[in-house]
């Protein structure tokens, strides 16, 4: 709720991003602080004059007010209903696969990208998971839940929030809305632990409780999609596979096999379930306590180092390879140390595909643009030894926007690489 007469005055000559509409106000550019804002507070936004820019939410640190709205609207329930109904609209006219059936989860709320910083809701068949960045995004959680419940109706089962400490507030994961009937019959009752999803007719169990970030990551679809159409009659490499979504649409694509490699027992465990459900058989196979995998037939779920299974791998074994690690870095501080990371890994990654293999290699930290990106993989084409060409760029779906005065909102880059 809006805190009357909580103002931030901008420092004379630091409004003009402002004015071009970008969402941050960084705390360098703030002179005053007037009413004693509190974390999580809505305030106004004037410039160094008194001339009113608009609204945001305050927090102590680096980005120090998010932005909500340029006009003097309150920001309350009809504020949150409106922007999640202009979201959901974006999603309804641009996603095909919303319409056609074969698609049940996607991106509700991409942050800035639909003009609700640090907000994320993503949904997964009837529930809306939420996740919140900002102090003042958690404080209207409640009132956030209430407006999906209002926009979804009988649509909607449950809203969950999963929510990491920031700052100086303290986070939680709950449940902030459970429709009257959820609990009735085991069936129902599941689904508020996770559920199963469609994506372009792939099936996928979504853990939203335990998974990394809502527990599914939707901002790949369309190059999954991409991975499965190249996969025919190629062996396929699934590097840091996580839920094996590429492996998924690999298999799906006609792959000769997929080799599926993660560190966590967990992600292995849930690649196996979701090759599973979709058709294609996995069975445990006794291997080396170091390298613990499921097999049967050309499919192959391994818990091991992806660096390292990467680095012993022979040569010319995979025709396609996925190359999807975490985040490299997730501060400008680390930003050198994440290239060196990209140029050494896709070296590698380069060095060990088959002649006329292609790679799919991507990048998902925000402070490593997209020519960053694309140097660190000349560079590691260059150490490799061999002739690699950039045949398609991929970035982040429909439902993942990036607002035009926003340009930090790209954050995922890809390169399709054909080697020989």
């Amino acid at each position: 709720m809006d805190k009357a007469g909580k103002k931030i005055i901008i420092r004379k000559g630091k409004e003009q991003s402002l004015l071009r509409f970008h969402p941050w106000v960084f705390s360098g550019a703030v002179a005053q602080e007037v009413g004693k804002p509190e974390n999580g507070d809505v305030v106004e936004v004037l410039s160094f004059n008194g001339s009113f820019i608009g609204k945001g939410h305050y927090q102590k640190g680096s980005i120090m007010i998010r932005m909500l709205t340029w006009d003097a609207s309150e920001i309350d329930q009809k504020f949150w209903y409106e922007r999640l109904a202009a979201a959901y609209k974006q999603r309804q006219t641009m996603l095909i696969s919303l319409k056609d059936g074969t698609t049940d989860c996607y991106r509700l709320v991409h942050g800035e990208g639909d003009y609700l910083p640090g907000l994320i809701i993503d949904i997964y068949g009837g529930v809306a998971v939420l996740q919140t960045h900002s102090a003042g995004m958690y404080a209207a959680r409640k009132e956030i839940a209430s407006a999906l419940v209002e926009l979804f109706q009988e649509n909607l089962i449950a809203v969950y929030s999963k929510s990491t400490p920031i700052g100086t507030f303290v986070g939680d994961n709950d449940y902030l809305y459970i429709k009257e009937d959820a609990l009735k019959g085991r069936e129902n009752a599941s689904l508020l632990h996770s559920t199963q999803v469609l994506e372009n007719g792939c099936r996928f169990i979504v853990d939203w409780e335990k998974g990394q970030k809502t527990g599914f990551f939707l901002d790949q679809r369309d190059n999954r999609k991409l991975v499965g159409e190249l996969s025919k009659g190629r062996n396929v490499l699934n590097l840091f596979c996580y839920t094996g979504g590429f492996s998924v649409y690999a298999m799906r694509g006609g792959a000769l096999g997929c080799d599926s490699v993660d560190s966590s027992q967990t992600a292995i465990d849930a690649c196996r379930k979701n090759l599973e459900i979709n058709g294609f058989k996995v069975k445990k196979e006794n291997v080396d306590s170091k390298e613990k995998a499921y097999s049967q037939g050309n499919c192959n779920c391994i818990c091991t180092d992806a660096i390292e299974y990467l680095r012993n791998v022979e040569r010319g074994k995979y025709q396609l390879m996925v190359v999807d690690p975490p985040a490299f870095a997730k501060h400008l501080s680390a930003k050198q140390n994440a290239l060196r990371a990209y140029k050494k890994l896709n070296a590698m990654a380069i060095e060990k595909v088959a002649h006329g293999g292609v790679i799919f290699t991507f990048s998902c930290s925000q402070v490593v643009d997209k020519n960053d990106f694309a140097l660190a993989v000349f560079s590691a084409a260059t150490l490799a030894n061999r002739k690699v060409r950039i045949v398609a760029r991929l970035t982040q779906p429909f439902d993942h926007p990036v607002d035009i005065c926003h340009p930090e909102g790209e954050y995922l880059k890809g390169l399709v690489l054909y080697v020989e």
